[in-house]
């Protein structure tokens, strides 16, 4: 491994802690304001799937970043206190009252676009093959996620489509 991958890797790294704690705070945020206990559930499911895709980091980084400095990163991220962007999705939440329960599923679904987006392209720009491994296994995990939760808006609010038999898996793999 060079100097360079190390160096990718770490920034990689700290910004998998970053998406992943923001993720697990914002799913947590999501099912304290929904009303309805299995969207309730489905939420906290999400957020302990952050929590498990940050173990799967901690041993893919365990090489570059020593266990210290992998411990303070975290502590750091989650001593930061609630970033912006997750008050601003709290606030759109409150916002739409009624809706906020939808308006959560609107913004996890965001959010799962994002993580995927970052994941692919750590993958498509990483030097180390198992780090692109992992990257490329955790963007289908949030596709996964994604389609959780296009299926469950879906649902909520009687859109979508009419499902007779299983034509398409629901694990993002068509």
């Amino acid at each position: 491994m060079t100097a360079r991958t190390s160096a990718q890797l770490r920034d990689f790294a700290r910004e998998a802690v970053r998406l992943e704690i923001r993720g697990f705070e914002f799913f947590n945020q999501a099912a304290a304001i929904t009303h309805n206990s299995l969207g309730q559930k489905m939420f906290r499911h999400l957020a302990q799937q952050e929590i498990h895709h940050l173990e799967a980091f901690r041993k893919l980084f365990q090489e570059v970043v020593s266990a210290e400095e992998w411990k303070k990163s975290v502590r750091e991220e989650e001593a930061s206190g609630r970033s912006a962007v997750i008050e601003d999705l709290v606030a759109r939440m409150k916002k739409a009252e009624s809706q906020g329960e939808i308006e959560a599923i609107r913004i996890g679904m965001e959010l799962e676009l994002k993580a995927i987006d970052f994941f692919k392209r750590c993958a498509e720009s990483g030097d180390d093959p198992a780090a692109k491994d992992i990257f490329l296994k955790i963007a289908d995990e949030e596709r996964f996620h994604y389609d959780l939760l296009q299926a469950q808006y879906d649902s909520v609010t009687g859109s979508g489509y009419w499902l007779d038999s299983a034509e398409f898996q629901m694990d993002g793999k068509y």
